[in-house]
């Protein structure tokens, strides 16, 4: 008999979302319009169903008022605010197609953004920790010809594009939604890529709501969760995961503060009765670190998600046990897949959650492929990642070649990532296609050797890279972050410790030790900066 081969296959009894995002916040709103809808911790205000709606509403008009057409690009700088939620919403009534645009940018990224996606207007923070938004977008904007309109949240300016609503009709709102379709465009996403500027990933009111309704449906939400999201909205984390994950099931927002803290995020679990927080693992490392962690009273959490990079397990056991989050779940996914695709599941055991990412989720294909010939593996052999079904983008915006370098004829996305399909449907994450270290013919797996080195009592951390060898092509390079840099560790030691249970080419012939690695905004380890910082002898 054949092995079976690496491929899944999603299914449900409950079929896809057909509204488009506005669509379903009504509804949402007439179920439940007395529940809470969004609640900012740091300024105390809050909105029931009913008052969410409504202000959403207001700031539709008031776009409307200011001349924004269907498939205009409107551009969000904030960071977590209620109004950045406020703008994901009423942009997606009136069709318009909101441009998500990091917080941590400076003026050569913002103005690259601005220009290539067209943006006519730019709703703003003024500034936050000492950055000046508002100076930022006076030096770029004159090589932005389309920007028209720059709004500032909680100046003047925002105050007159709310207020400019009470001129325009509702039945000119009405008019705007009966032109929509869930497979418009109405958002754009740029992915950071290591070369190269990134590119704006375009998704539907389709990909997002669908990802975000199926991501709540399988941690189970319902209007009694209040969902704690300390992650960017500007990210699919916390836009699709979080607010359109909540939203879809008459859910609670609940934004601890601005940016990450972790007193803040428990302060906020506390204080709201969260039932959900979201993360990357090092946010929840940051959180269970707290001297005071022990104080916080945290019995109301029953699930959230952890996404972002791998949970060494230890950290899973802790917050399973110490956060009472026992039905947590892991996600794996990507920008361009509006993002989720494999997920764990709520009942899922110690392994599951901390050695894979999880199985499909319903609706959507996945399958390994070898990277050279395109074929479907047998089930158990590393391959790269592919994904298909409503959660692929419709394209990067404006790039129609770089769009057809990762999704196929087939409307298969490629991933980039290496996978194992195992036989009982979860998926393992083995490294990136372009982290793969071949060394003399010999294909290694950094991810492998990162987890077997998680062992060792001295290290607190480590990535493994591949550097340039004469020989050898590429050789081994391990960069750690010790539990106690007063113990030190020689690469003498770190290989004796390998020695007899790892494969010779899988021995690291490198190690440099860290105070810290290289992190991208989103909260993962730059590894091309590791290769090329220490790449050199």
């Amino acid at each position: 008999m054949s092995a079976e081969l690496s491929y899944a296959h999603g299914t449900g009894t409950t079929p896809l979302l057909g509204d488009t995002i506005g669509g379903n916040l009504q509804r949402a709103v007439e179920a439940w319009p007395d529940r809470d809808a969004l609640v900012d911790v740091p300024s105390g205000r809050r909105w029931t169903y009913a008052h969410f709606g409504a202000a959403v509403q207001e700031l539709a008009l008031g776009l409307l008022a200011s001349g924004v057409a269907k498939g205009d690009r409107v551009g969000i700088w904030a960071v977590n605010c209620p109004e950045w939620v406020l703008v994901q919403y009423a942009t997606a009534r009136i069709g318009a197609i909101m441009v998500n645009i990091n917080p941590a940018y400076r003026t050569h990224e913002l103005a690259y953004v601005l220009k290539q996606s067209g943006i006519s207007v730019l709703i703003s923070s003024s500034g936050h920790k000492g950055t000046d938004y508002r100076e930022m977008v006076r030096q770029v904007a004159s090589e932005c010809p389309q920007l028209r309109e720059r709004v500032f949240i909680g100046e003047p300016s925002w105050d007159a594009l709310v207020a400019g609503g009470s001129g325009v009709r509702y039945e000119q709102l009405a008019a705007r939604e009966a032109e929509l379709s869930c497979d418009d465009p109405v958002n754009i996403q740029y992915t950071s890529g290591t070369t190269g500027f990134p590119k704006g990933a375009t998704l539907s009111h389709h990909n997002i709501l669908n990802n975000g309704y199926w991501v709540g449906e399988t941690v189970g939400y319902t209007e009694q969760d209040r969902v704690c999201l300390p992650v960017p909205f500007y990210h699919c984390f916390g836009m699709v995961m979080g607010n359109l994950g909540a939203t879809s099931h008459g859910a609670c927002i609940v934004i601890p503060a601005p940016s990450f803290e972790p007193a803040a995020t428990l302060r906020a679990v506390q204080e709201e009765r969260c039932t959900s927080l979201y993360g990357v693992p090092t946010m929840f490392i940051a959180e269970l670190n707290l001297p005071d962690f022990a104080s916080y009273d945290l019995s109301s959490l029953r699930t959230g998600i952890m996404a972002g990079s791998p949970c060494p397990a230890e950290v899973m056991k802790r917050v399973v046990a110490e956060m009472h989050m026992a039905e947590v779940s892991i996600c794996y996914g990507m920008t361009e897949t509006s993002p989720v695709s494999l997920q764990t599941r709520r009942d899922d055991d110690l392994e599951r959650r901390t050695g894979t990412v999880g199985r499909v989720l319903p609706h959507i294909e996945v399958k390994v492929i070898d990277p050279v010939t395109g074929v479907t593996l047998p089930r158990g052999e590393p391959g790269e990642l592919c994904t298909r079904g409503y959660s692929v983008m419709l394209g990067y915006w404006g790039e129609p070649e770089r769009t057809a370098e990762v999704v196929d004829a087939g409307r298969w996305m490629h991933t980039g990532d290496l996978a194992v399909l195992r036989e009982d449907g979860y998926a393992q994450i083995v490294g990136r296609i372009k982290d793969m270290i071949i060394r003399g013919g010999e294909n290694i797996y950094p991810r492998e050797i990162e987890e077997f080195l998680y062992g060792h009592p001295a290290i607190a951390d480590v990535q493994v890279v591949g550097v340039p060898h004469e020989k050898y092509g590429e050789e081994v390079l391990a960069c750690v972050i010790l539990r106690d840099a007063a113990d030190g560790l020689t690469l003498d030691e770190l290989r004796a410790y390998c020695r007899d249970r790892l494969a010779h080419y899988k021995v690291p012939t490198r190690l440099r030790i860290l105070d810290a690695f290289p992190m991208t905004v989103s909260g993962k380890v730059r590894k091309v900066e590791l290769r090329e910082g220490y790449g050199e002898l």
